[in-house]
């Protein structure tokens, strides 16, 4: 599992920082998570490749989440892209996205598909046999989401020094990887677990963009390998939270600490700070295993 943020910075774009956007990769998908302005430019820096993205999970409707993906869609409609786009966001997002397109003579020639989100409790977004998707419901001034990646169980590995000890036939491989015994034809039955090793440990990663301190989400993230929670201030600026519906380095600790993550990824910081480096401290004050997120910095799992 590989994750390149984009942008990790709150409000405004600035010369040297960008707003919210990141690319998670996980077996075999590239799913982009908000699109901030300059997501494009961003994706170009990274060496990220356009054509491999076809699902696109907004947040929330708030500028700094998603003015950048009216004009990545007008871009992939220029590089000749033919594929079908799946954009999962609050209800509304496609009458923003259309009337753009429809004011520019902009029609895409690919097919955007519109998954326009109202509910308020956990749902499932995509699904298939490698990975699921659903929401977190957050608690921000608008509608809005974060989202839960969770990677489901591969087959399990060939022990190939024991089928071959067996002298078990290659028409047995598939059953075997999907959990089966075998029986040999002098009646004798060989255990999966004598024939298989045991595949690696299903990822996850659960996305926690702008909101303010939510202990109930802490039952749907028990136990995820990573997460990314907003941290848009520290102590010294908390009394800011309740208006503006955001959290602090030590809160986001909290919740991972209350939810045994694995690891804590901050970010959403405010560009009032001249350093991050405060919001590490002031968390691993809570919880010991936290990183920064930072635009063009990859994390990989």
């Amino acid at each position: 599992m590989r994750l390149s943020i984009l942008g990790c910075y709150a409000a405004t774009p600035r010369t040297l920082t960008n707003p919210t956007s990141q690319v998670l990769e996980i077996k075999g998908h590239m799913f982009l998570i908000d699109c901030g302005e300059g997501t494009q430019v961003q994706l170009r820096k990274n060496k990220i490749k356009f054509s491999r993205i076809n699902h696109i999970f907004i947040s929330h409707l708030h500028g700094d989440h998603f003015f950048g993906l009216p004009g990545l869609i007008s871009t992939f409609r220029l590089l000749g892209r033919d594929k079908e786009m799946h954009i999962y966001g609050p209800k509304g997002i496609k009458e923003a996205i259309t009337l753009l397109l429809k004011l520019g003579d902009s029609w895409t020639n690919y097919h955007l598909i519109f998954h326009e989100l109202t509910a308020r409790e956990r749902t499932v977004l995509f699904e298939d046999d490698k990975v699921s998707v659903e929401t977190i419901p957050l608690n921000h001034r608008v509608y809005t989401n974060g989202f839960l990646f969770r990677e489901k169980p591969s087959e399990r590995k060939l022990n190939i020094d024991a089928v071959r000890a067996h002298n078990i036939d290659k028409a047995y491989f598939r059953n075997i990887k999907k959990g089966k015994d075998v029986q040999l034809d002098d009646g004798r039955v060989i255990p999966n677990g004598m024939l298989t090793l045991d595949p690696p440990k299903p990822m996850s990663y659960a996305y926690c963009g702008d909101t303010r301190f939510k202990p109930d989400i802490v039952d749907q993230i028990i136990g995820v390998d990573i997460l990314y929670h907003e941290a848009t201030f520290l102590e010294t600026e908390k009394h800011l939270c309740a208006k503006t519906k955001h959290a602090t380095a030590k809160e986001a600790a909290t919740i991972a600490r209350m939810a045994k993550v694995g690891t804590l990824i901050l970010g959403h910081y405010s560009t009032r700070y001249r350093s991050i480096d405060a919001f590490k401290v002031e968390a691993e004050e809570i919880f010991g295993n936290v990183e920064l997120a930072d635009d063009g910095k990859i994390f990989e799992f």
